[in-house]
């Protein structure tokens, strides 16, 4: 079989817990707008997570990524009855299967000041294990006595990293916001936030644009003007916002660097390239896969770690221009940092059946307490 290689790829914007919302029973009425599919799909769904929905969902978005050559995700969660706890529940899931992951808790003030200050405080902590993982291992003759946050995987870390998470600035207030910002500051790790998504937010760069550092992931921007003032990764999703009916955001005409994401709805991340190029050429007819193809490598520059990876393609080239118009394009084998964590159709780690089989019964139980 002709093949050819790549770096990992890199989802910059995900929601892993969406994995178990396939089969979702209808909502209690059929959204008419943005604002309604968030109230009645996606708000709903948050607050039916536990943890073991959490894990199972993060298993099995991180073997779907596996599967389709994405070796590192930028993960964005929201649980609100289950948020102590549930970045490192993430973290675990996506080490265990083999996949690269930045965890961040979407902090908002839709449960009142408590549900705020609880999300705030699990990106706190989380961050601040990662920094004592960290700082534990550069003391190497004394790592096997020294106290661990958590047992690591005894196949060795592929790597996790963390950003501070909010939801989006309509759902926060001014105070939390600041918060945000500050404990993201704190730890180097930056915001990772919906921006102009949609009407109800279209304001938001006026409060974030102060606020804003070159590491935030500024998420969507549909609704966002030009010379909007923010600093970060714009990172466009471009499935997503079609299939929310919230406009194309044309991340040709901002001044940012622009990434590539799926915001939940997998992690097949030629597929999603693809679809950004015949977005962009729907707007602009001379619009080339090129441009696609490099916001799908911002990625690299988000998790770099991928430049360690390796994936072996079913197809004799991976130039942008074949890519545009060639499905079906499947990983043969992938590497994360030299281990080899799926060959032959199945992960090397795990046992994809058994995640999947795991992933159902949960998505039973979310369905049972959506009903």
């Amino acid at each position: 079989m002709t093949e050819s290689k790549t770096n990992g790829l890199v989802c910059a914007h995900h929601h892993l817990y969406s994995a178990l919302a396939r089969g979702m029973p209808p909502p209690p009425a059929t959204p008419t707008s943005f604002e309604e599919i968030l109230r009645l799909i996606w708000w709903r769904l948050d607050t039916a997570l536990d943890e073991e929905m959490i894990r199972a969902s993060a298993r099995l978005g991180a073997l779907e990524a596996l599967e389709r050559g994405c070796t590192a995700i930028i993960d964005h969660h929201e649980s609100p009855n289950a948020i102590e706890g549930s970045l490192s529940i993430i973290a675990d899931a996506c080490e265990e299967v083999g996949v690269r992951i930045s965890c961040a808790y979407g902090v908002t003030d839709r449960h009142g000041p408590d549900g705020a200050r609880r999300g705030l405080r699990e990106n706190e902590r989380f961050l601040k294990e990662l920094q004592q993982r960290g700082s534990g291992a550069e003391r190497a003759p004394e790592v096997e006595q020294a106290p661990q946050p958590r047992a690591p995987d005894p196949k060795g870390m592929v790597g996790v990293k963390g950003m501070v998470g909010v939801h989006a600035a309509f759902t926060c207030q001014p105070d939390t916001l600041a918060a945000a910002a500050d404990i993201a500051d704190a730890y180097n790790a930056g915001v990772h936030i919906h921006i102009a998504e949609g009407p109800p937010d279209a304001n938001a760069a006026e409060v974030l644009a102060p606020l804003s550092k070159p590491n935030w992931l500024i998420i969507h921007g549909v609704l966002l003007p030009d010379d909007h003032g923010i600093k970060g990764t714009v990172v466009h999703n471009p499935r997503s916002n079609l299939n929310n009916s919230v406009g194309y955001a044309q991340p040709t005409r901002f001044s940012n660097p622009i990434a590539l994401g799926t915001d939940g709805i997998g992690a097949d991340m030629l597929e999603e390239f693809r679809l950004a190029y015949v977005c962009s050429r729907s707007a602009d007819v001379t619009a080339s896969p090129q441009t696609a193809w490099e916001w799908l490598i911002t990625g690299e520059e988000l998790f770099p770690e991928v430049r360690q990876d390796e994936v072996a393609w079913s197809y004799e080239t991976m130039d942008p221009w074949h890519l545009a118009f060639t499905p079906g394009v499947s990983p043969i084998a992938v590497s994360v940092g030299g281990e080899v964590v799926y060959e032959h159709g199945a992960p090397t780690r795990v046992d994809g059946q058994e995640i999947r089989a795991h992933a159902e019964e949960q998505a039973k139980r979310l369905f049972d307490r959506l009903r």
